[in-house]
């Protein structure tokens, strides 16, 4: 039986994205220089997570055409994510620096107001498993905000990166080691040696190029317990920036090339010997609507009525997000698999 949760408070967390509004055309610029890049990779002809055969798309957004898998829900972007894809957006490009804190003041306060949460939805529910003592391997671990969380609660942890601009800066900002830099296919190596009893990957799954590799050795791991991660779901947000050509589309497009769905996390988890124990739905789709009537209302110089339509429309966010939430068609998705007994 899956436990399930709903929801949780904006808050201040538009404070970190000031720029998706006030800089909409640089950022959306960014993203299509991504999709330029991403456009020149072979097609992708089969499903990313069960390996279906795609059939014709379903939908295109700034320029790309994404493919619903028949057999597991799951969206694929039309061209494979590929090894020079991944290190032209990812490390020429220096991807960190649109997620990097400069100051140790503003690195602690992303990570209190982010990331601690989710450290503490992963202890919380360790602590039902009657697992206390926690070993994490977090992968894809960006700058170290995941990791230092996790270590201020307690909890045993450490990161492994491709990026080593992210892990100086994430070391530089944690006051020690907590970050290990390794190539694109290295974690591959970590995953079938550590002794961790639980991987991280918050906001990594859909950015592993190897993704059917890493996910094998977790499973040939047995000293892997859990599975904890956070991926971009198919959902309203998708529609919104379908709808919404001429503003930055920070969901669907940009380095995430595909997206879930229910049936293809499940579908994940059953070929790993794994089962879905808890899931956390929180998604960002009302926000992105609210961005978007609100560069679109700029663009056509009408300030003060975006001024009006923002004192009352903002009040409402919360309990307009929870609504999507729970029909299970929002942005985001966190969840924990658990190792089935005897796999």
């Amino acid at each position: 039986m899956v436990e399930k949760k709903y929801g949780k408070s904006f808050g201040k967390l538009n404070s970190f994205k000031t720029n998706f509004f006030e800089d909409n055309d640089g950022m959306l610029k960014m993203a299509d220089g991504m999709a330029d890049i991403f456009a020149r990779q072979p097609l992708r002809k089969f499903c990313k997570i069960c390996g279906e055969e795609l059939s014709k798309p379903l939908f295109t957004s700034h320029r790309l055409r994404y493919i619903e898998c028949g057999r597991c829900g799951h969206l694929n972007g039309e061209y494979e994510d590929t090894d020079d894809f991944a290190s032209k957006v990812y490390v020429e490009d220096d991807y960190s620096k649109n997620y990097s804190e400069v100051t140790r003041e503003s690195y602690q306060n992303r990570m209190n107001l982010i990331y601690v949460p989710k450290a503490e939805y992963l202890k919380e529910c360790m602590g039902k498993e009657g697992l206390s003592d926690l070993s994490i391997l977090d992968i894809g671990a960006g700058c170290g905000y995941f990791v230092s969380a996790a270590r201020s609660l307690g909890m045993k942890a450490v990161g492994i990166e491709i990026s080593q601009n992210e892990v100086d800066h994430g070391n530089a900002m944690a006051g020690e080691e907590i970050l290990t830099c390794v190539g694109l296919k290295d974690s591959i190596d970590y995953l079938k040696k550590t002794d961790a009893n639980v991987i991280s990957a918050i906001g990594v799954l859909e950015h592993l190029i190897h993704l059917k590799e890493n996910l094998e050795a977790i499973k040939e791991n047995k000293n892997i317990k859990y599975l904890y991660a956070s991926v971009p779901m198919f959902s309203f947000s998708c529609i919104f920036e379908a709808s919404h050509q001429d503003c930055y589309n920070r969901h669907c497009g940009g380095t995430h090339t595909h997206m879930f769905s229910n049936r293809s996390i499940e579908r994940m988890a059953e070929d790993m010997g794994f089962e879905v124990a808890y899931e956390w739905r929180f998604g960002s789709d009302i926000n992105d609507l609210y961005r978007f009537i609100m560069v679109s209302l700029a663009k056509n110089d009408n300030k003060e009525l975006a001024e009006y339509f923002s004192d009352k429309f903002t009040p409402l966010m919360d309990e307009l997000q929870l609504v999507f939430d729970k029909s299970e068609f929002s942005s985001e998705l966190h969840f924990i698999l658990k190792r089935k007994s005897g796999q």
